[in-house]
């Protein structure tokens, strides 16, 4: 009897063992496959890396080899990161477990030096191949992994308009490689992660892909660079599986709206699909949007590093500390990069205040305020304002600046920071103590190269700004104007070279968003009324047919616009026309 139970026990421990065999062996899903995870332009939504991670086990669990990577503009967005100037991210970004990152043109908004410690402690590799120092690459340009038998190449790129989208006095010595040095650089780190045995080239850019960004633009590089499988797209918080003529290009959106995936098949190691899948969205409900997650998992670890850095800003930022009987419109397009904005009238109106309580010295008769839309960041709805609320709005850190410009100079700065309008353009003015008209049926007038190290072109010839008054007076282009702005224009950011070249300018150190708070407080009272319930018509937009003889108008050859107009204007006037058509034509 002891030998037969002795026989059976061994037949029901080997079938045992073969039936956990065979479970173990049973196939998953993505066995044989190489996953890219990627995102671009998270912006300080540090919550949602727990869902980042929570994915990347979720591919794992199905059998695929897994890379998590990044497009750049982690650093700044909300609070939670500016606090602590961009560091804070790269400890998430560690946290949700990042193999690859490149730089977006946020992650030098608190200057090179705080970007290079920031990422001293990052456990991913950063690359990036067209940002230099003395003739060299400030990160290693190419990167290679191995996943599953496949080697994929990542090649880093930042869009060359981080060179006046950062502050400019934040990144002295550095070099942004643009448009045909800008495709060599890649082109030639492409050649050489293929020489090194690289089965998949994926190119990890923080270009975008906006008009206004020609030529340096995801779009641009595909056309000009041979041998990219695939671009991983940021700057232009643009949703796109690929490109208009099927390009091979993804960008995810901003904000963690959606998380990209690449699949590679690893036998014949190609790239079999791609596709983006939503991570959250807004719906209305009783009229307030409220965040509905369309991927509910989160990973417990990374979740709980998050509110370790969440829960002492929030109990610091969050409390109450004036109240607005009005929302304050902190959209993009249309809003403070195209046009006026009750947001930005009360920034500048602040940033007035600031110097006229601050700084007597300053001739407040021949003073005008501006900041540019692109450094407006967020909306404040209307009912209590907190701390957190103009931080967000405000997130750069940057302080009151004051240079003086003559009246041509001030032309200058308006006519090239609104020269594609209505296009939506970072520079585009924010003002107070000026009206001005912008006509946008007048053309660009460019000159032929850019500003020093800028993409932007100035303007040969002021065509679309008309400044009608300053402080009610009289424009004047041979006086002397005190500008009133933030530190980063008047070092030359965006499209204000003219602000840099001054001879005379100086630095208050006031912060700009401690300036706004303390004027709803002291000036407004605690309560932003119904003052800012609208733009205040400080600037006009038309779109008027351009008068001949006049800047940006029909050249004399341009026969049927001229033609047209002298018959418009002949009927008008009953034939009295008639007798000046020469002069005209």
């Amino acid at each position: 009897m002891r030998k037969v139970l002795a026989l059976l026990l061994s037949v029901v421990m080997t079938l045992t063992l073969l039936v956990s065999s065979a479970w173990a062996d049973e196939p998953k899903p993505l066995d044989g496959k190489t996953v890219i995870l990627h995102t671009n332009d998270v912006h300080g939504s540090i919550e949602l890396y727990a869902k980042v991670a929570a994915m990347k086990d979720d591919y794992k669990a199905q059998g695929a080899q897994v890379i998590l990577a990044d497009a750049g503009d982690y650093s700044q967005g909300t609070v939670y990161v500016s606090v602590n100037k961009g560091k804070d991210a790269v400890t998430m970004m560690n946290a949700a477990g990042y193999d690859v990152a490149t730089i977006g043109n946020h992650e030098f908004d608190y200057g090179y030096a705080q970007l290079k410690s920031n990422l001293d402690s990052a456990v991913f590799k950063v690359v990036c191949a067209n940002v230099l120092q003395d003739g060299s690459p400030v990160f290693d340009a190419y990167t290679m992994i191995n996943k599953g038998g496949v080697q994929v190449a990542f090649v880093g790129l930042e869009t060359p308009e981080a060179q006046t989208k950062a502050n400019p006095a934040l990144i002295q010595g550095l070099t942004f490689l643009a448009g045909d040095e800008m495709y060599a650089a890649v082109q030639t780190q492409v050649d050489a992660a293929r020489t090194a045995g690289a089965d998949i080239v994926i190119v990890l850019t923080h270009l975008g892909v906006d008009s206004s960004s020609e030529p340096n633009t995801s779009y641009d590089l595909y056309k000009k660079v041979n041998g990219i499988d695939f671009i991983i797209d940021g700057h232009s918080h643009t949703v796109m599986t690929k490109g208009p003529e099927g390009e091979p290009i993804q960008s995810t959106g901003t904000a963690l709206n959606n998380i990209g995936v690449i699949t590679i098949d690893n036998a014949t190691k190609k790239i079999e699909s791609n596709e983006l899948i939503p991570i959250w969205h807004t719906e209305e409900v009783d009229g307030t949007n409220v965040t509905v997650y369309d991927y509910t998992k989160s990973d417990e670890t990374v979740a709980n590093a998050a509110k370790a850095i969440i829960d002492p800003i929030d109990a610091d930022y969050d409390q109450k500390f004036a109240e607005s009987a009005v929302d304050l419109n902190g959209a993009k397009a249309p809003g403070n990069r195209t046009e006026e904005t009750n947001l930005g009238d009360l920034i500048t109106d602040a940033m007035m205040w600031a110097i006229k309580t601050k700084a007597p010295g300053v001739d407040m008769n021949n003073a005008v305020a501006i900041t540019n839309g692109g450094g407006i960041r967020a909306a404040i709805a209307k009912g209590d304002i907190t701390k957190k609320d103009v931080n967000t709005v405000l997130p750069f850190g940057n302080t009151l600046a004051v240079v003086y410009v003559k009246g041509s100079e001030l032309l200058e700065a308006l006519e090239v920071s609104t020269y594609c309008t209505p296009k939506s353009l970072g520079g585009f003015p924010q003002f107070a103590g000026m009206e001005v008209e912008l006509n946008t049926a007048c053309e660009y007038d460019a000159n032929d190269t850019t500003y020093p190290g800028s993409t932007y072109f100035g303007p040969k010839s002021i065509n679309r700004i008309t400044i009608k008054t300053v402080n009610g007076k009289a424009f004047d282009k041979d006086a002397t104007y005190a500008v009133i702005t933030n530190n980063f224009l008047a070092a030359g950011g965006d499209t204000y070279y003219a602000f840099a070249a001054a001879q005379t300018q100086f630095d208050t150190g006031l912060p700009l968003d401690e300036i706004l708070m303390e004027y709803i407080t002291v000036e407004l009272n605690g309560v932003v009324t119904d003052k800012y319930a609208a733009p205040q018509g400080r600037l006009t937009i038309v779109n008027n047919p351009p008068v001949p003889g006049q800047p940006g108008s029909p050249a004399t050859g341009d026969t049927g616009v001229v033609i047209y107009m002298g018959l418009a204007i002949l009927a008008l006037t009953g034939g009295a026309f008639v007798a000046r058509k020469k002069e005209w034509f």
